[in-house]
């Protein structure tokens, strides 16, 4: 089942602040604006003087930060960085200032970001660069509490992610992935050539805060292709790069895939994996920083399993400790999780040991889903201070900054329903729908600007006669709905190989398969690379149907676009909720705020599997197995007045 709350609004929508557009207020953000906007000017007065001043920088650009004898120097002067991981695609913008003011405060002087492709380049050559992707606001924040910035733009970022960030539409090109397979390189060449420009300015050489940049990501626990990660580095060169390049991976990939020139940092979450890559490491290159860029604080859960067992004070104090007595640079991974809003996690394994991941991306870090300040955050701050800060002269941490507030809102009623029909209609109006024709998967469909589809669900659908058996050719990918006349009959997942079915008598139906995608899988070792590449989600035509073979279908991809909210709350078609509804549908709650909107959380015992909208903001998947219960609902994706 599908909730809806609240009359969709394209994301398009959901930049900025969600002011309304009264004339007092557009004066008083205008006057805000301008404030802000000689702060910046302030702050920024020398960054990239080629392009504020529109005159030539009077020197080379110079790599600012730098290593000798295991001890980095930025511009000369001794450095040891103290990071954390924030991502500000899993975090709504109006919260990204209060997070980095807890990262500061927590005795940290650098934060670290993945950059996702799937979300910038949403079909090939349209970019996206506003709201909750606005990128370069996010560096100027940072810069504007003098923190340092280290960018991890790609192209491939895991992170529990879809596709470990990379744009669906690359498997329309058959392109083996992470390699140097000319249409793919050809994709990343195109992708950089617009990414790195608008970041290359806010350098440190140019008075910015980037003092690095990661090339890939664990490149060499995946593939044995180092002329890889050289091509990388020259596109990096290419656009504008001249700070320090890094690579970041496990034991086995430092040891299968490094280049010349380049640092060598390492990712684990225990100390004695620690020490056996810390060894491996100075062996390589004695001159090499020690320096953690992955220490991780919790782990991730998926779909169907027990939560994951959350890293204990004392291991993670244990772990720390270990860090700190090497001396070492150290990025907590996470500092703060966030969330996978929308269909964006991502999944782990092959396709018989395939386990998508939940929504939440807590992660167990220093700062909760919703920037709460935990107890791990202050152990690490107190040892970060006694051990590091305050032989530096810094006696004391600040304050601590005061959590957002939490509310509870009650119990919420659906209103009304929108049937599936209707929503396939809206499909049809939209012109994405194709009639009688063969079928293939989501990625393939002729649509989106020849990106086809990457998320949500797809519905072959056929009008027979007389039927009594189905059968579908391997398995479904991800889990399938079988509909006779928009009722669902039986549901079936990736774990049943060659599913058959016994259909209900009937003197013909309209047969329909509602196949859902539950994530790409983001991360795979070296022995099963191959099958990162093959990651097509829907079914490519083996149904058979009392033994016949059966091509050609009607499909309807639905995928929750913002065109298809708009459309969605522009209907006229929502109706009052009829019990013992058996067919997918969307249902409609309604809220009115009182007063300032504060964080809550969406409790939804008693619903099996869906996803849930707010105003227009897809807040993420919800499954009754667990064992995720709730879905974070942000206080500035709520509005005074009317919510839907």
């Amino acid at each position: 089942m599908i909730v809806q709350l609240r009359r969709f609004r394209s994301l398009r929508m959901l930049k900025s602040f969600f002011l309304e557009s009264r004339v007092g207020q557009c004066l008083v953000i205008f006057g805000f604006a301008f404030l802000l906007y000689l702060y910046w000017a302030s702050k920024f007065k020398s960054l990239d003087n080629r392009n504020i001043q529109g005159e030539a920088f009077s020197a080379p650009p110079t790599q600012s930060l730098t290593f000798e004898k295991q001890q980095f120097y930025l511009k000369g002067k001794k450095i040891r960085i103290l990071a954390g991981s924030v991502h500000y695609f899993r975090i709504v913008p109006q919260y990204w200032m209060s997070v980095l003011k807890k990262l500061k405060a927590c005795g940290l002087n650098t934060v670290v970001t993945y950059v996702p492709w799937n979300l910038h380049e949403p079909s090939p050559n349209h970019y996206v660069f506003y709201g909750i992707l606005d990128l370069m606001k996010f560096l100027i924040f940072a810069h504007s509490l003098d923190l340092y910035v280290i960018l991890r733009p790609g192209p491939y970022i895991c992170s529990e992610w879809d596709f470990g960030g990379l744009p669906s539409w690359l498997l329309r090109t058959h392109a083996s992935l992470r390699s140097n397979s000319a249409p793919y390189m050809f994709a990343v060449e195109r992708y950089f050539a617009n990414l790195l420009p608008q970041v290359v300015d806010f350098q440190y050489f140019y008075g910015g805060p980037i003092i690095a940049f990661q090339l890939e990501n664990e490149f060499g626990s995946f593939s044995n292709e180092v002329q890889h990660l050289e091509n990388l580095r020259e596109l990096f060169t290419k656009n504008g790069v001249h700070e320090l390049l890094l690579i970041s991976d496990g034991l086995s990939g430092i040891i299968r895939a490094t280049i010349p020139g380049v640092l060598l940092t390492a990712n684990f979450g225990g100390y004695q994996r620690g020490k056996d890559i810390f060894k491996v490491i100075t062996d390589i290159n004695p001159e090499n920083p020690l320096m953690v860029m992955e220490f991780w604080t919790g782990w991730f859960d998926h779909w169907g399993n027990q939560y994951r067992e959350v890293k204990s004070l004392g291991t993670f104090k244990k772990t720390f400790q270990f860090i700190l007595n090497q001396n070492a640079s150290f990025n907590f991974y996470m500092f703060m999780g966030g969330t996978n809003f929308g269909f964006m996690a991502g999944a782990n394994g092959q396709r018989d040991k395939y386990a998508p991941d939940v929504t939440s991306y807590d992660y167990g870090a220093l700062l909760s889903e919703s920037g709460d300040i935990t107890e791990k955050y202050l152990v690490a701050q107190k040892m970060i201070y006694e051990q590091i800060l305050r032989p530096e002269g810094i006696i004391s941490p600040p304050q601590i900054l005061a959590d957002n507030p939490k509310a509870k809102y009650g119990v919420l009623t659906v209103s009304s329903y929108l049937s599936f029909k209707d929503m396939l209609d809206i499909v049809t109006e939209l012109q994405l729908s194709s009639f009688d024709t063969k079928m293939e998967f989501m990625e393939l469909l002729n649509i989106n600007f020849n990106a086809g589809q990457s998320y949500g669900y797809i519905l072959y659908e056929k009008s027979l006669p007389k039927v009594k058996t189905l059968k579908i050719g391997g398995s479904v990918a991800d889990r399938a709905h079988i509909l006779l006349n928009h009722q669902v009959m039986f549901t079936v997942n990736w774990t049943v190989s060659n599913p058959q079915f016994s259909l209900p008598d009937n003197d013909g139906i309209k047969l329909g398969i509602l196949v859902e995608n539950l994530g790409r899988v983001n991360y795979l070792m070296f022995d099963d690379r191959h099958s990162f590449s093959n990651q097509f989600k829907g079914l490519d035509g083996e149904v058979y149907l009392d033994g016949k073979l059966e091509e050609y279908w009607n499909i309807y991809p639905v995928d929750f676009s913002s065109e298809f909210l708009d459309k969605i709350a522009e209907s006229d078609n929502w109706k009052d909720v009829i019990p013992e509804v058996h067919s997918p549908a969307m249902y409609k709650i309604t809220f009115t705020l009182s007063s300032h909107p504060a964080d809550t959380f969406l409790d939804l015992d008693g619903w099996v599997k869906g996803i849930v909208i707010v105003n227009g903001f897809n807040l993420g998947r919800y499954w009754n197995i667990g064992p995720q219960k709730t879905l974070y609902l942000p206080a500035p994706l709520l509005e005074i007045g009317l919510n839907v």
